[in-house]
Protein backbone atom coordinates (compact mmCIF):
# COMPACT_ATOMS: atom_id res chain seq x y z
CA UNK A 1 0.00 0.00 0.00
CA UNK A 2 1.32 3.42 -0.93
CA UNK A 3 1.44 5.95 1.89
CA UNK A 4 1.94 9.68 2.30
CA UNK A 5 3.06 12.07 5.01
CA UNK A 6 0.96 14.97 6.31
CA UNK A 7 2.72 17.95 7.90
CA UNK A 8 0.88 20.92 9.41
CA UNK A 9 1.67 23.83 11.72
CA UNK A 10 -1.05 25.50 13.76
CA UNK A 11 -1.03 28.29 16.34
CA UNK A 12 -3.39 28.40 19.30
CA UNK A 13 -4.17 31.10 21.87
CA UNK A 14 -3.51 28.73 24.77
CA UNK A 15 -0.52 27.32 26.61
CA UNK A 16 1.24 24.18 25.37
CA UNK A 17 -0.16 22.27 28.36
CA UNK A 18 -3.72 23.42 27.56
CA UNK A 19 -3.39 22.28 23.93
CA UNK A 20 -1.87 18.96 25.04
CA UNK A 21 -4.73 18.50 27.52
CA UNK A 22 -7.38 19.22 24.88
CA UNK A 23 -6.04 16.32 22.84
CA UNK A 24 -5.36 13.91 25.72
CA UNK A 25 -8.33 14.47 28.07
CA UNK A 26 -11.38 12.44 27.03
CA UNK A 27 -13.93 15.08 28.15
CA UNK A 28 -12.08 18.01 26.56
CA UNK A 29 -11.49 16.05 23.34
CA UNK A 30 -15.18 15.15 23.16
CA UNK A 31 -16.03 18.76 23.95
CA UNK A 32 -14.31 20.31 20.95
CA UNK A 33 -15.08 17.48 18.49
CA UNK A 34 -18.66 16.92 19.60
CA UNK A 35 -18.03 13.17 19.39
CA UNK A 36 -17.20 10.47 22.00
CA UNK A 37 -13.54 9.95 22.91
CA UNK A 38 -11.88 7.59 25.39
CA UNK A 39 -8.22 8.45 25.85
CA UNK A 40 -5.72 6.84 28.19
CA UNK A 41 -3.25 9.34 29.66
CA UNK A 42 -0.52 6.68 29.86
CA UNK A 43 2.17 5.52 27.46
CA UNK A 44 1.07 2.19 26.03
CA UNK A 45 -2.56 3.11 26.75
CA UNK A 46 -5.25 2.89 24.08
CA UNK A 47 -7.54 5.59 22.77
CA UNK A 48 -10.58 6.02 20.56
CA UNK A 49 -12.01 9.20 19.06
CA UNK A 50 -15.06 10.04 16.99
CA UNK A 51 -16.75 7.07 18.59
CA UNK A 52 -14.80 4.06 17.39
CA UNK A 53 -13.86 5.59 14.02
CA UNK A 54 -10.31 6.42 15.18
CA UNK A 55 -8.27 4.14 17.42
CA UNK A 56 -4.69 3.70 18.46
CA UNK A 57 -2.06 3.50 21.18
CA UNK A 58 -0.03 6.18 22.96
CA UNK A 59 3.62 5.54 22.07
CA UNK A 60 5.24 8.52 23.84
CA UNK A 61 3.76 11.23 26.06
CA UNK A 62 5.54 14.30 27.45
CA UNK A 63 2.84 16.60 28.92
CA UNK A 64 2.84 20.02 27.28
CA UNK A 65 5.63 19.02 24.89
CA UNK A 66 4.95 15.95 22.76
CA UNK A 67 2.45 13.20 21.87
CA UNK A 68 3.30 10.24 19.64
CA UNK A 69 0.52 7.78 18.80
CA UNK A 70 -0.21 4.92 16.47
CA UNK A 71 -3.39 5.96 14.72
CA UNK A 72 -5.82 4.31 12.33
CA UNK A 73 -9.29 4.85 10.96
CA UNK A 74 -11.81 2.00 11.00
CA UNK A 75 -12.33 2.22 7.22
CA UNK A 76 -8.65 1.67 6.37
CA UNK A 77 -7.66 -1.71 5.00
CA UNK A 78 -6.67 -4.36 7.55
CA UNK A 79 -3.23 -3.84 9.02
CA UNK A 80 -2.93 -0.21 7.89
CA UNK A 81 -1.90 2.28 10.56
CA UNK A 82 -0.04 5.55 10.80
CA UNK A 83 2.12 7.32 13.34
CA UNK A 84 0.97 10.74 14.53
CA UNK A 85 3.33 13.18 16.27
CA UNK A 86 2.24 16.42 17.96
CA UNK A 87 5.02 18.76 19.15
CA UNK A 88 4.03 21.75 21.29
CA UNK A 89 6.13 24.88 21.84
CA UNK A 90 5.42 28.24 23.45
CA UNK A 91 4.91 30.94 20.80
CA UNK A 92 4.08 34.61 21.47
CA UNK A 93 1.93 33.86 24.50
CA UNK A 94 0.30 30.89 22.80
CA UNK A 95 1.33 27.57 21.31
CA UNK A 96 2.81 26.47 18.02
CA UNK A 97 1.71 22.91 17.28
CA UNK A 98 3.82 21.03 14.76
CA UNK A 99 1.92 18.02 13.47
CA UNK A 100 3.23 15.04 11.49
CA UNK A 101 1.31 11.97 10.36
CA UNK A 102 3.36 9.25 8.67
CA UNK A 103 2.00 6.19 6.90
CA UNK A 104 -1.28 7.70 5.70
CA UNK A 105 -2.89 5.58 2.95
CA UNK A 106 -2.20 7.56 -0.22
CA UNK A 107 -5.79 7.29 -1.47
CA UNK A 108 -7.08 8.92 1.74
CA UNK A 109 -4.32 11.51 2.32
CA UNK A 110 -6.11 14.55 0.86
CA UNK A 111 -9.27 13.91 2.84
CA UNK A 112 -7.35 13.22 6.06
CA UNK A 113 -5.20 16.34 5.64
CA UNK A 114 -8.33 18.49 5.36
CA UNK A 115 -9.99 16.50 8.17
CA UNK A 116 -7.33 17.59 10.67
CA UNK A 117 -8.06 21.21 9.78
CA UNK A 118 -11.86 20.89 9.82
CA UNK A 119 -12.34 18.49 12.73
CA UNK A 120 -9.40 19.32 15.00
CA UNK A 121 -7.62 22.63 14.44
CA UNK A 122 -10.67 24.84 13.70
CA UNK A 123 -12.82 23.61 16.63
CA UNK A 124 -9.81 23.69 18.99
CA UNK A 125 -9.15 27.32 18.03
CA UNK A 126 -12.82 28.14 18.62
CA UNK A 127 -12.71 26.46 22.03
CA UNK A 128 -9.62 28.40 23.14
CA UNK A 129 -10.90 31.72 21.79
CA UNK A 130 -14.37 31.39 23.39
Amino acid sequence: MKTKIIKQKVRFKASPLQVYSALMDSKKHSGFTGEPAKISAKEGGKFTAYGDYICGVNLALIPGKKIVQSWRASDWEDGASSTVTFIFSADNGGTLLEFLQEGVPADDAGEIKQGWIDYYWKPMKEMFEA
